[in-house]
C-alpha cells in the first residue's frame, strides 16, 4: 500500500461524505460535488494507493470508460436521480456505483498501454463535459431536486465541467505523453 494517496483517498471520502454539502452549495451541486470527489478524485487515489487490488481490478481500458459512461448518464436521467435524494437506500446505490466506476475506469485506464488509457481517459472527460454542459445550458431545472432553482442546477453543472473535465483531460494527456517517451524508447532500442 502506498500511504499517501492513501491517506488522500480517505481524506476525500470523509469531505465528500460527512462535510454538509448540501448545507453550503444547496442539493443538487451537493451532488456534483460528492460526484466528482468519488469518480475523479479519490478513485484515481485508491488505485494509486492499492496497486495490486487495482490490477486485480483492471479491465480492458474501453470498458472501464462505458462502464463509468453508463453509470453517469444512468444515475443523471432525471427519474433516478430524483431517486437518490428520497431515500438513503438509493443514496447508497448511487455512491457505491459512482465510485465502483470510478475505480473501473481508471484502474483499466492506468493498467492498459498508455494510448488505451488516454483514449479511456479523453473519452470521459468529452462525456463529462457533454453532461455538465447539457445541465449548465439547460433553460429549466431537469431535477425535482432543484425544484425552480435554475441557478443551483447551473452551479452543479460548473462543478461537474470544473473538476471531472479537466481531472480527466490532464490525465489522457499525460497517457499520450508516457506512450510517446515509451514508444521513442522502443524506436532508439
Amino acid at each position: 500500500m502506498r500511504w499517501a494517496p492513501a491517506s488522500a483517498a480517505i481524506a476525500v471520502l470523509a469531505a465528500a461524505w460527512l462535510l454538509p454539502w448540501d448545507r453550503w452549495t444547496g442539493p443538487f451541486p451537493a451532488h456534483m460535488v460528492r460526484h466528482m470527489a468519488l469518480v475523479a478524485i479519490a478513485a484515481p487515489l485508491i488505485v494509486l494507493a492499492l496497486p495490486g487490488l487495482a490490477g486485480r481490478l483492471a479491465i480492458p481500458a474501453l470498458a472501464g470508460m462505458v462502464v463509468e459512461f453508463v453509470v453517469v448518464w444512468s444515475f443523471h436521467l432525471p427519474g433516478l436521480q430524483d431517486r437518490t435524494v428520497q431515500g438513503p437506500g438509493w443514496f447508497a446505490l448511487e455512491q457505491a456505483a459512482f465510485l465502483g466506476a470510478g475505480l473501473a475506469v481508471w484502474a483499466g485506464a492506468l493498467a492498459a498501454r498508455p494510448l488505451a488509457g488516454a483514449g479511456a481517459m479523453l473519452l470521459t472527460s468529452m462525456h463529462m463535459t457533454l453532461l455538465g454542459a447539457l445541465i449548465v445550458l439547460s433553460p429549466r431545472p431537469i431535477y425535482a431536486i432543484c425544484g425552480q432553482d435554475v441557478g443551483s442546477q447551473q452551479l452543479g453543472g460548473l462543478i461537474m465541467l470544473g473538476i471531472g473535465t479537466p481531472v480527466y483531460l490532464v490525465a489522457g494527456l499525460w497517457l499520450v505523453g508516457r506512450a510517446l517517451h515509451d514508444g521513442g524508447q522502443e524506436v532508439r532500442a
